[in-house]
């Protein structure tokens, strides 16, 4: 066989795994070009009041996406049978309910703080015990589980708004440390404190080798549905500590938690695109965080419909999961 006719038969190989290395390189590329469009176009899009401000402003959904980040990993990417919780938006719903019902009713702050973790911490447990124990799908058990908890926020409420107001709200909201706000520092804070749980430590290697090769972390000795349902409980913490948050940007309680869904299942999938191993982790949805957080902020400030940030979302999602499924089919092959 002549040099040509090797190169002829080589080329289609050669060209797709180009694509697809620029594919897999282009997502911190990507993020620089949608700050520099909008540096040129939004009038102060990368002033240090905007930036600081989007860092705010996504501290809830961040929070809520290294829950969903967490669960992801322990049950594994497939979309359809591997780890998801939809409850997560409807819990934060409920946990700032809860929060705002018993800080109106005069409980000791350090006995509703804690009684809030707990309410989200009792809906991971909800959710971890249908997947590990009744073998449900996560896509069927959350979503049963999203319902329940959106009509025990709806009993709890009655689909009013609960207004509150104490001093860790005042602080969330209004407070500042070395003139960055404490919601910012809240989203970096859970960031790190969940990334060296998850990317560096044993128990973050165990929970990969679970949700990516089961049957071999199996052949290991681990507990597999030990760690699926620790996942779970992280993802309820999250949801809990992110409901301070929404009480502390809202007054109280909102009904409206359940749009944050998309959003929150658009940043943990689109962080997948900022690792080198197509593989869900916490830095990956923090830069993810902040990109989503930067686009709406740009949307704002060029005065364009928010509507439009749903079909963004929508189309990321959809242009993840096709990039990641040929990423690692392409993988796969070689």
């Amino acid at each position: 066989m002549s040099s040509s006719e090797i190169f002829a038969r080589a080329q289609p190989g050669l060209s797709r795994r180009l694509a697809l290395l620029i594919l897999r390189r282009g997502a911190l590329l990507a993020f620089l070009l949608i700050l520099l469009v909008f540096a040129v176009s939004a009038p102060n899009f990368l002033s240090i009041t905007n930036v600081v401000n989007v860092f705010t402003q996504s501290a809830m959904l961040g929070v809520l996406a290294f829950g969903l980040t967490c669960v992801v990993i322990g049950g594994g990417s497939n979309v359809v049978s591997g780890g998801l919780d939809l409850s997560l938006a409807a819990n934060l719903g409920l946990c700032a309910a809860v929060y705002s019902r018993l800080n109106n009713a005069g409980l000791p702050a350090w006995q509703a703080i804690g009684l809030t973790l707990l309410c989200g911490l009792a809906v991971g447990v909800l959710n971890g015990l249908s997947v590990v124990l009744l073998r449900l799908p996560p896509l069927l058990a959350t979503l049963a589980s999203m319902n329940l908890v959106a009509g025990l926020e709806l009993v709890l409420t009655q689909n009013t708004v609960l207004p509150t107001d104490s001093p860790l709200l005042d602080t969330l909201a209004d407070g500042a440390w070395l003139q960055v706000p404490v919601l910012a520092w809240v989203l970096l804070s859970v960031a790190l404190l969940l990334g060296l749980l998850i990317q560096h430590s044993p128990y973050g290697l165990r929970l990969y080798a679970v949700g990516e090769y089961p049957e071999a972390a199996r052949a290991a000795g681990l507990g597999l549905r030990r760690y699926v349902f620790s996942s779970y409980l992280l993802a309820g913490l999250c949801a809990a500590v992110a409901a301070f948050c929404s009480a502390a940007l809202f007054s109280g309680s909102t009904t409206g938690s359940g749009e944050m869904l998309l959003s929150v299942v658009a940043i943990a999938f689109l962080g997948v695109v900022f690792s080198r191993r197509l593989v869900a982790n916490i830095p990956g949805t923090l830069l993810a965080t902040l990109l989503l957080g930067f686009l709406v902020n740009g949307f704002q400030l060029l005065n364009i419909s928010s509507f439009w940030v749903n079909g963004v979302q929508g189309v990321l999602i959809l242009l993840v999961v096709a990039v990641s499924g040929a990423l690692r089919k392409e993988e796969g092959g070689q």
